[in-house]
């Protein structure tokens, strides 16, 4: 499945060399190709109960040659590879007893190639049949990029020598959904078919459609002679079928401290250099889990064995729709009355003194700075001789409460420095202090770059600069009304603008998102996001047409 070119020599383009099993010492200066090749197989488990071994299909295979610097093993069950030391153990997955012919090539100076093979008879009781039919459907099946899934593609330790406290799930980075989608370097990764298909006689294989382009690893670009110096996709040839072979996982799951984990314990290799999906020089796959409509894998970096990459895969492509689980509106102000806001729903934070953020403004509750007019709530942030003025609008003890689906349509200032938020804190915050209470950036827009929108959670271990966050781009939102949306459960809290997705999050039960929160308006100047205030600023406003909460 490899699209790779080879230079040839001006010297191999003018005679063709064709070498075999052979004892003769051919050499053409110092270029020689190997001799005296053997090759050798140990059963394991072998004894006179079990002439064909003990049923983990694993054969010890030897191979030695004079002037050989490394050896290709063919096992005759569709899968191979390489060994520079002649020494591999391989596991034949064909349930039964079974004969394969293995035929290892020793590579000698300049590529030139001898072989022998041997005749291995042995026996494997491995099978996962359900596996087979959940990835078929009994015949065929075709799996996509679960694209609306955190961690749809996930790194992590490859194993406990790296980080015994997390190489079973993706500690260190998990994509965002459709986090590689809709950008072009990225793309091609979500425009992946995944197709297994089992025959009549139980064999399982699988082709990859990518449609033409490959998303590769940064690290594994060279197989194309590329260096991106990033992941990017590239033109790629992935046509043709691998057959698919299973066997026992060679990690021990049952090391996993989490109780709550639980792995299928079954591997997928794959021949002829088969992949799924993003490349990472591995054609070996470890199930996680599987369902009659998802897919969750793990293989370890063909480079370096140390990382561990996870992919979520399901049977329908992955569309960006979004449904609410909370229909029901329980609270709302459509700013309807003129004047100043409504004080049964919305009270004020007061002052200056840079609000743990450095910023500059002093927040008031004057009619210049906040105001309901034309069916909008208008938070003007105004220049006020050295400084400046703004509001910032709360409903604590007003209205609070646990999960639903906040939306608030909303069209933002433009100015240089400005920065604008829609948020929530814990209501326990004058008790526990932030960020013990908990923080749910819904919307912020920085003051340097208004072509985006970003959310953010703050919490415990991951506040402030550590905190979980995303940003979608938003070219209108300073000429525009824009929904920007939270939706809130006790499992997920998912962000999104105009019900578009661009963050998720798991909630869980130990967390603090599991309590009262309230809302805050404001728009704040200067500070770590609002950055530097344009020198000729006057005024500003974040103009808002409704604040909804549904549950």
């Amino acid at each position: 499945m490899k699209n790779i070119k080879f230079n040839i020599a001006i010297l191999f383009s003018l005679v063709t060399l064709v070498f075999s099993c052979q004892e003769d010492d051919a050499t053409i200066g110092s270029i020689t190709a190997p001799n005296n090749i053997s090759i050798s197989a140990e059963i394991v488990g072998i004894d006179a109960l079990n002439p064909n071994g003990d049923g983990s299909g694993l054969v010890n295979i030897t191979a030695s040659a004079n002037n050989a610097i490394s050896y290709k093993f063919d096992f005759g069950d569709g899968l191979s590879e390489v060994a520079p030391s002649g020494i591999t153990t391989h596991r034949f997955s064909k349930v039964g007893v079974n004969t394969y012919t293995v035929v290892v090539n020793a590579i000698g100076t300049g590529g030139l190639q001898s072989s022998t093979s041997i005749d291995v008879e042995v026996f494997s009781s491995f099978d996962d049949a359900e596996l087979k039919q959940l990835l078929t459907g009994g015949s065929n099946r075709t799996w996509y990029l679960a694209a609306t899934e955190v961690g749809h593609l996930g790194v992590g330790p490859g194993n406990a020598g790296v980080d015994p406290e997390g190489f079973w799930y993706p500690k260190w980075y998990a994509a965002q959904p459709f986090e590689k989608c809709g950008i072009e370097i990225s793309d091609c990764l979500c425009d992946d078919e995944l197709t297994f298909t089992l025959d009549a006689n139980g064999q399982l294989t699988y082709q990859l459609n990518n449609n033409g382009f490959t998303f590769f690893n940064a690290g594994h670009q060279a197989v194309i002679g590329e260096n991106a110096g990033e992941d990017a996709c590239f033109a790629f040839d992935t046509s043709g079928t691998s057959i698919v072979s299973l066997s026992p996982s060679l990690t021990d799951w049952n090391t996993i401290p989490d109780p709550d984990f639980e792995a299928r314990g079954t591997t997928m290799n794959f021949s002829n250099d088969g992949f799924m999906g993003y490349y990472v020089s591995s054609s070996t796959y470890d199930v996680i889990s599987v369902s009659e409509t998802e897919l969750y894998v793990r293989t370890l970096d063909g480079n370096d064995p140390g990382l561990a990459w996870y992919h979520k895969f399901q049977t329908s492509p992955a569309e960006e729709t979004f449904e609410s689980v909370f229909n029901t509106l329980v609270w709302s102000d459509e700013f309807d009355t003129p004047g100043a806001p409504d004080t049964n729903k919305w009270t004020y934070d007061l002052g200056a003194g840079g609000w743990g953020n450095q910023e500059l403004q002093t927040y008031t509750d004057n009619g210049e700075n906040v105001i309901v007019q034309d069916g909008l709530l208008k938070i003007t942030a105004k220049a006020n001789g050295s400084g400046y003025t703004s509001a910032r609008l709360k409903s604590e003890n007003l209205q609070e409460f646990t999960y639903g689906r906040v939306e608030v349509r909303a069209k933002l200032p433009a100015a240089q420095g400005t920065w604008p938020a829609i948020w929530m804190l814990g209501a326990n915050f004058d008790t526990v202090g932030w960020p013990n209470c908990g923080e749910i950036d819904i919307m912020e827009q920085t003051g340097q770059d208004k072509a985006k929108t970003s959310a953010a959670l703050h919490f415990p271990g991951n506040s402030a600069g550590n905190a979980i966050t995303s940003e979608t781009s938003n070219t209108t939102a300073t000429t525009e009304f824009h929904n920007y949306s939270v939706e809130w459960t006790a499992t997920t809290i998912k962000f999104l603008v105009d019900d578009t997705l661009f963050l998720s999050f798991e909630n869980t039960p130990g967390s603090v998102f599991n309590a009262d929160f309230f809302m805050i308006l404001n728009v704040a100047m200067g500070g770590t996001l609002g950055g530097t205030i344009d020198p000729s600023f006057t005024e500003d406003t974040m103009e808002i047409d409704y604040v909804r909460i549904y549950q």
